[in-house]
């Protein structure tokens, strides 16, 4: 191969070579191509931090949540507990309430019939009075009616209240609007 060279041309030397004019040399590209990727590195490592942190934050309030729960029904429970022992004391209290203005009613009923009420505890401290030497009244206006039969002159008392049964106990039932309302279980 023939080499034609001419002695007034400048030489080229192969390891530098000039860019054409508009386009950009190829370090310059590389360089932004090598920036670009280690910008969506760092975004794409940020994101994973911080998507782990999440997950963990999640996990731990799905924790809390679990035991708060069942630190509900325990406070449930315990307060179904005092409901049942306050409803079964009321109503303990309402049958004794009850028993008691019976046998107040039927004192009453006596009283106005006219006889003698007897009292099943006496007062403390107080006396009860006498009458008559322990004759009733009664027997003292029948006397004086001209000697009727005071067996005759009895009137008829009520009906004496049951007495209490066993407590019954309740059932908590919770509305989907979050009322709450206790059912009696006998």
């Amino acid at each position: 191969m023939t080499m034609i060279s001419e002695p007034d041309a400048p030489a080229i030397e192969l390891g530098q070579r000039e860019a054409a004019p508009g386009k950009p040399s190829r370090a310059k590209i590389i360089g932004v191509i090598a920036a670009g990727a280690l910008l969506v590195t760092v975004v794409n490592v940020t994101a994973a931090v911080y998507l782990y942190r999440g997950v963990s934050n999640l996990r731990v309030m799905e924790v809390r949540l679990e035991k708060l729960g069942q630190f509900e029904q325990r406070i449930g429970a315990r307060i179904d507990t005092v409901n049942n022992g306050f409803q079964s004391r009321f109503e303990t209290l309402d049958r004794q309430l009850q028993a008691s203005f019976g046998q107040i009613n039927g004192n009453i009923a006596r009283l106005e019939q006219g006889q003698l009420v007897a009292a099943s505890e006496p007062a403390s401290g107080a006396t009860q009075p006498a009458l008559l030497d322990n004759t009733r009244v009664a027997d003292a206006s029948a006397a004086d009616e001209g000697g009727a039969d005071p067996a005759a002159t009895q009137p008829s008392f009520k009906r004496k209240a049951a007495p209490p049964g066993p407590n019954p106990s309740y059932q908590r039932i919770q509305q989907p609007d979050g009322k709450v309302y206790y059912k009696k279980i006998n």
